[in-house]
């Protein structure tokens, strides 16, 4: 079986290269060439910028075909249609990675499934999924262009530590104010539903879809079956610290309000509950079963944080953030109280 991912050293597309080697596929990366330290060994890298240069990479694969393309790195149509002019003819599949976080938002029905509707007008990243989506299964319908499309929800790695509030810089901030005792961020009262899956759990469902021709022109979410409320995946994380984890809970609104950024991941993602129905993607792939529960995988994030000092990034502007809404929501609460004894 020969695999070309266009990416495939990111969070979800690292694990699926390491799996697909495993199996014995031969598997060609297509990417920048930047992450050379997470090319898995035995994989054949083509470096190039897909997205700069289609003639060059055109000419670049010339009498190449695959079973399959994977695009880990599509975020609006265009560029699902620059794939369809350079992989048409060429592989027996594509899969195009769209998110979980296009089914309808909020959501009429905690459970989702693939018949969910798409509908998310509080996010312009995933109403460019959506269109993605679309455009996809119209090859298929109109051309016979070999689409999959994939829905991922929140997954994550050993190396990207899973929090619903955090700075541009990534989680170690919060994980540092956790070690420090200082109160840590959580949406709502952090008791709504959410489903993390670790990648090594994606990689082997997505490997059962790759080559599978009964999934040409279908759509599948890939998670895991475990759904756990916010304050519980804080829980775990301070338990993988041996910490106690100070919340301090703030609506989504005013977290929003204070920082515009937070209206897409908060009130178009993280911050209503959702319970995922794999049973679709289960009859395909009949073996899998996600046997990474968040404990393990948070203490597994941890450890690689407490172990890698590159990945200790501080977040100045983060921690300021943080402690200014803090302060403005308890200074709200005494000017309340303040209001009502005189």
């Amino acid at each position: 079986m020969k695999a070309l991912f266009i990416g495939g050293t990111g969070t979800i597309s690292s694990g699926i290269s390491k799996r697909a080697v495993e199996l014995g596929w031969d598997l060609w990366l297509l990417n920048r060439g930047f992450r050379k330290d997470r090319v898995v060994p035995g994989a054949t890298v083509l470096a190039a910028d897909i997205n700069s240069d289609e003639a060059a990479l055109a000419d670049q694969i010339r009498g190449m075909n695959f079973d399959v393309v994977v695009d880990f790195i599509a975020f609006v149509p265009g560029q699902l249609e620059r794939d369809v002019r350079l992989f048409s003819g060429k592989t027996r599949q594509f899969i195009f990675i769209s998110s979980a976080s296009a089914y309808q938002t909020p959501p009429d029905n905690f459970l989702i499934t693939e018949q969910t509707p798409l509908d998310n007008p509080l996010w312009e990243y995933s109403r460019n999924k959506i269109a993605c989506e679309e455009y996809l299964m119209g090859q298929f319908r109109e051309r016979g262009f070999p689409g999959t499309i994939v829905r991922p929800s929140h997954t994550y790695d050993d190396r990207y530590l899973p929090v619903a509030v955090h700075g541009k810089k990534g989680g170690w901030q919060v994980v540092d104010r956790i070690i420090r005792g200082k109160p840590v961020l959580i949406h709502g009262d952090g008791t709504s539903l959410w489903t993390l899956t670790h990648s090594d759990d994606f990689a082997k469902a997505f490997c059962g879809i790759m080559g599978n021709r009964a999934a040409i022109g279908e759509i599948y979410q890939i998670t895991g079956d475990e759904s756990l409320s916010w304050n519980r995946i804080y829980d775990c994380i301070g338990e993988a610290l041996g910490k106690p984890v100070l919340k301090y809970h703030v609506t989504t609104d005013f977290l929003s309000a204070c920082d515009p950024e937070y209206t897409g991941t908060l009130a178009g993602d993280k911050a209503h509950s959702v319970v995922f129905d794999n049973t679709k993607l289960k009859a395909l792939v009949s073996d899998f079963r996600a046997s990474i529960p968040f404990s393990e995988g948070a203490a597994r994030c941890v450890r690689y944080l407490q172990n890698t000092p590159a990945a200790q990034i501080p977040d100045p502007e983060f921690e300021q953030f943080c402690d200014r809404v803090i302060k403005a929501q308890e200074s709200a609460k005494d000017a309340f109280f303040t209001s009502i004894t005189r």
